[in-house]
Order: C-alpha cells, then sequence, then structure tokens
C-alpha cells in the first residue's frame, strides 16, 4: 500500500542515527528495514499516520528485534502505553504533559520553575522531542535503551522521571543562563554531558528513586482541562485562535531549527565519516606497506634460515669426516702401540732367558774351573785369577773373548731396548698431539653449533617479532 507521507518518511530515514553503523549505508539494510517499519505504521495508523521523530524509535526497536517484531512493538506503545495521544487533537495531550511536567518542577525544583518564568521558558521549548521521540533523538543509545526498558515496564509516566531527573542535574548549570543560552544547553550540552556511561548511569538511579504518584499526575491533568476550561469560557475565539497560531508558528520555528540541526550534524558526520575513511584508506596503505616490507624480511629470514642449514649440514660433513679420521688415526696409533708392548715385551723375555743362559754358563765354567787342577790355580773358588802374569795372559785372553761376545750380545739388546723405548715414547707424543688435535677440533665444532643456533634462534625471533608487530 502506499503511504501519504512517503516522502517524509523517506527524508527522516537519512537523519536517523546517520553515524551508526547499521543506518549509515543509503540503500543499506538498516535503512530499508527502517522505511519498511515507518511506512507500514504510516498505513497501519491511518488517523496519526508518520509524524517527525517516530524513525527515531522504530530505529532503536530495530536494534534490539526483527523487523516484525519491532513494527510490533512500536504499535503497541503508540496504542497501548498512549504514545499516539500525544499527536492528536491538535496535540492537546502533549501540552497537558508540558502543563504536568511544569507543576512537577514547582514542587520538586522550585527554584529552577521560577528562573524559567523570569527568562519566559516554557516547557513545550525544550520538551517536545522527549514525549514524541522518548529521548532518542538526542541521547546516547545506551542511556536510551534503559528508558525504552523503564517504560515497557513501568509506563509513559517514567518520561515525568527521567525529565526531572535531567532537570535536576543540570539545574546549576541552566540557572546561569538567559533565554537563548537554555536553549543552546537543552540543544547541545545536555545530551553530550551523558555520552560518559557514568553519567547516564547515575541519571538511570535518580529517576528510578523519584516517586512521582498516579494521583498526583491525575491531580495536575484535572488542573489542565479545567484552566484550558476557563481560557475557552474566557477568551475571545478570535486572540484564542490568534494566539494558537503564534504557538503553532513558535512550534513550527522550533521544529525547523530542530530540522537545521539534524541536517548540520547530518552533514558533518558524513564529513566525519568522510575523513574517517580517509584515515582508514592511509593507514591501509602504511599497514599494506609494512606488510610487504615484513614478507620480504621474513623471505630474507628464510634464505638466511636456509644458508645457515646448508653451512651447519657442511660443517657437520666435515666434522664427521674430522671424527672419522681421527677415529682411524687413534685405532692406528693404539695397535703400533700394542705392537710396541708386545715387542717390548718378547725382548724382555729373550732378556731375562739370555741372563739366565749366561749365568747357567758361567756355572758351567766355574764347574769345569773346579774340576781342573791345572785350573785351580789360577782361579779363585770366588772366580777371580791367582797366579802368574802368563797364565792370567792365556786366561784373560780366553774370558776377554766371552766377556766380549756377552758384551756384545747386552749392548745389542739394550740397543734394541732403547729403540724400543724411544719409539714408545715417539708413539705417545703423536698421541697426545693426535688427542690435542682432536680436542681442537670438537671445540671449534662445539662453537660452529653455538653461533649456527645463535644465529638461527635471532633470525627466528627478529620474524617473530615482526609478524608480532603486523598482528597488532
Amino acid at each position: 500500500m502506499e503511504s501519504p507521507q512517503d516522502s517524509a518518511i523517506t527524508r527522516d530515514i537519512n537523519r536517523t542515527f546517520p553515524a551508526h553503523d547499521y543506518f549509515k549505508d543509503t540503500g543499506g539494510d538498516g535503512q530499508d528495514s527502517l522505511y519498511k517499519i515507518c511506512k507500514a505504521y504510516s498505513v497501519y495508523d491511518e488517523e496519526i499516520g508518520y509524524c517527525q521523530g517516530q524513525s527515531f524509535l522504530a530505529a532503536v526497536l530495530l536494534l534490539h528485534m526483527p523487523e516484525e517484531q519491532a513494527f510490533s512493538v512500536l504499535v503497541k506503545i503508540m496504542f497501548d502505553y498512549g504514545l499516539r495521544e500525544l499527536f492528536k487533537q491538535n496535540f492537546e495531550d502533549l501540552h497537558c504533559k508540558f502543563y504536568q511536567l511544569e507543576r512537577l518542577m514547582q514542587e520538586y525544583i522550585p527554584d529552577l520553575y521560577n528562573h524559567f518564568l523570569d527568562i519566559s521558558l516554557e516547557a513545550h521549548m525544550y520538551a517536545s522531542q522527549w514525549f514524541l521521540t522518548l529521548f532518542t533523538a538526542k541521547f546516547p543509545l545506551y542511556m536510551v535503551f534503559h528508558i525504552i526498558d523503564l517504560l515497557l515496564s513501568e509506563g509513559i509516566s517514567v518520561i515525568f522521571n527521567v525529565a526531572l531527573g535531567l532537570l535536576k542535574t543540570s539545574k546549576d548549570d541552566l540557572l546561569l543562563t538567559d533565554f537563548e543560552g537554555a536553549l543552546k544547553f537543552f540543544r547541545v550540552q545536555l545530551p553530550k554531558r551523558y555520552r560518559s556511561e557514568e553519567n547516564a548511569k547515575k541519571l538511570m538511579e535518580l529517576a528510578c528513586n523519584m516517586k512521582i504518584s498516579q494521583k498526583k499526575l491525575k491531580k495536575y491533568e484535572k488542573e489542565y482541562h479545567t484552566m484550558r476550561e476557563q481560557q475557552a469560557q474566557q477568551e475571545d475565539p478570535i486572540e484564542r485562535f490568534e494566539r494558537e497560531n503564534r504557538r503553532l508558528q513558535e512550534a513550527n520555528m522550533r521544529l525547523e531549527q530542530e530540522n537545521d540541526d539534524l541536517a548540520h550534524e547530518l552533514v558533518t558526520s558524513k564529513i566525519a565519516l568522510r575523513k574517517d575513511l580517509d584515515n582508514a584508506e592511509e593507514k591501509a596503505d602504511a599497514l599494506n606497506k609494512e606488510l610487504l616490507m615484513t614478507k620480504q624480511k621474513l623471505i630474507d629470514a628464510e634464505e638466511e634460515k636456509r644458508r645457515l642449514e646448508e653451512e651447519s649440514a657442511q660443517l657437520k660433513e666435515m666434522c664427521r669426516r674430522e671424527l672419522d679420521k681421527a677415529e682411524s688415526e687413534i685405532k692406528k696409533n693404539s695397535s703400533i702401540i700394542s705392537d710396541y708392548k708386545q715387542i717390548c715385551s718378547q725382548l724382555s723375555e729373550r732378556l731375562e732367558k739370555q741372563q739366565t743362559a749366561n749365568k747357567v754358563e758361567i756355572e758351567k765354567i766355574r764347574q769345569k774351573v773346579d774340576d781342573c787342577e791345572r785350573c785351580r790355580e789360577f782361579f779363585s773358588k770366588e772366580g777371580r785369577v791367582k797366579g802368574i802374569s802368563s797364565a792370567k795372559e792365556v786366561l784373560d785372553e780366553d774370558t776377554d773373548e766371552e766377556k766380549e761376545t756377552l758384551k756384545n750380545q747386552l749392548r745389542e739388546m739394550e740397543l734394541e731396548l732403547a729403540q724400543t723405548k724411544l719409539q714408545l715414547v715417539e708413539a705417545e707424543c703423536k698421541i697426545q698431539d693426535l688427542e690435542h688435535h682432536l680436542g681442537l677440533a670438537l671445540n671449534e665444532v662445539q662453537a660452529a653449533k653455538k653461533t649456527w643456533f645463535n644465529r638461527t634462534l635471532s633470525s627466528i625471533k627478529t620474524a617473530t617479532g615482526v609478524q608480532g608487530k603486523e598482528t597488532c
């Protein structure tokens, strides 16, 4: 079905929460759903139709539920909670609410009430949107959500609690203002104050603690209707129409001002969004450059790691060959030492056998000397020479040959033993030298392993640190 307020709905959709992600895109899902709800209600309620500011309430509901449920809750608030009554009969019930608010101010905040009288500030000049949009048009969403919850739980009279809470917390600032300053305060400074969640929480606590009885509200409503009847009886119809016309003109001017403010906010929000988008694009470009640099560093690190792994493999292979060579030398030297030890043992055995044989031969000679009478004349029992020099010379010649032979054999054996010992010492020196070279090789391998490990660890840390920065 077509809606007679379709153009007004379309115009207001773009002004409803223009900075919110769900509603900021023209033709997006948020704006499309909001348009459907506002159009459906304007067709559903032909008497009231669509009213300016209704889109804010519908948008708040859309942020919590699907389209169909949001439409049903909107109908419930308008009909069962009495919000649509404010729009009927030339906003007569809305003016009654203004009168009730001023009477409550007179009771709860008398000094601020008197100040507003002095500067000629009436409730309809600052509280219209509070009642018609349920505070949704100007105040932060987290505060609006609390107000809607209270309204659904306690009824539309909650608006008075919140309104008195706003006036009471702002009393000190408002008492210092004139007419224009007060209007500007309500339009700009008051909504900004409750961008702090702590301030909004304190306001809601104050509003919930204020006790406003339904009996008192009924009394003020009766006073208002009585006053209106008296004015109607006493007032000339022309004057009444002129006064009503002036009031409507003032309301129209105020709504136009609010409309201009909303348009200004929309333009400002779009400019801010454009700047944010440009900044985001610049940041994205910078991040892309950093990402490319990080990738290049990662590739270089991987190349360095690969090179170090190849060097490590080559070093390990070289160390393995050196170790195999050293082990082979050690085995060879061990075999040589074993052979030397075996030769020395054999020579020692031969020497012992030769000494034993010499002793036996000497004993035999001594025995023969003892058995020979002639020889006994030249030798004593101890084997020493006694007698004349000629015999001594003969005997000396015989014994000298034997001694020379024995000495030669003994000298040869000692020389062979000395050579064997010399070779043994040389072998031990070679073993010590090989052990020293092996220790140096092991130290070099260990140092190379540590250097490679440290360089690899530093490369991994560097790469990990770069990736961590990129992720942040």
